[in-house]
């Protein structure tokens, strides 16, 4: 599968990278200049996202339309309470939150509880591929990167990106993991900001700067 880095991650100078990750979470100290979207990553408003972590619930619908989305009304109803117990049993089969680089096998198995979650987040009316993963993004967001067209765009990973992406994290004794996680440091970035979410941003934001 075609896979490209955006040119920021492919120019060894981090500056262009961090440039792009202060455009999105704006100062690091007081947060001012941060783009709606950069509250994505730690929003809370009930203070039970960890209890939550295996259930949908409103907050997680509140989170993604800060990403640009909405989950429409009728849907929202089979996924928080028609359909419950049944995403609650595929997120549960996921098992906990972890580093997308630290899998050691393709994600390539349609059976991989993963994409079986996605596939069943599609059947629902109203959610396209780019709303479940971001969905699956809000309750795995170390272990589900974001796709949408931009970040397509950039990746050159039209169709799929969880599997080359996590490729990718592994190359050069996970060389890109490791720089991920630097940038996170650099740009003063909340704990709750994963590496796959730096990856996501600085490939949107470059997208958009691109006009896509």
């Amino acid at each position: 599968m075609t896979f490209t880095l955006p040119e920021a991650l492919r120019n060894p100078d981090d500056e262009a990278a961090l440039r792009l990750l202060r455009r999105y979470y704006g100062d690091p100290v007081t947060g001012a200049g941060a783009a709606i979207g950069a509250a994505f990553d730690d929003w809370d408003s009930t203070g039970t996202r960890l209890a939550d972590a295996d259930r949908f619930v409103a907050d997680d619908l509140v989170a993604v339309s800060l990403l640009s989305v909405r989950v429409p009304g009728a849907a929202a109803v089979v996924l928080l309470r028609d359909r419950a117990d049944e995403f609650a049993e595929l997120l549960g089969a996921i098992g906990p939150d972890r580093d997308l680089v630290d899998e050691a096998e393709p994600l390539t198995d349609d059976k991989w509880p993963g994409w079986r979650l996605q596939a069943a987040l599609r059947t629902i009316d109203g959610i396209d591929t780019t709303i479940a993963t971001k969905l699956i993004a809000r309750k795995r967001p170390r272990l589900r990167p974001i796709w949408d067209r931009v970040v397509a765009e950039v990746t050159g990973a039209r169709k799929h990106q969880w599997e080359p992406l996590r490729a990718k994290l592994q190359e050069d004794d996970r060389s890109l993991q490791r720089r991920l996680i630097g940038l996170h440091a650099k740009a003063g970035l909340p704990e709750q900001v994963s590496p796959l979410r730096i990856f996501d941003v600085i490939a949107w934001r470059e997208g958009k700067d691109r006009g896509l």
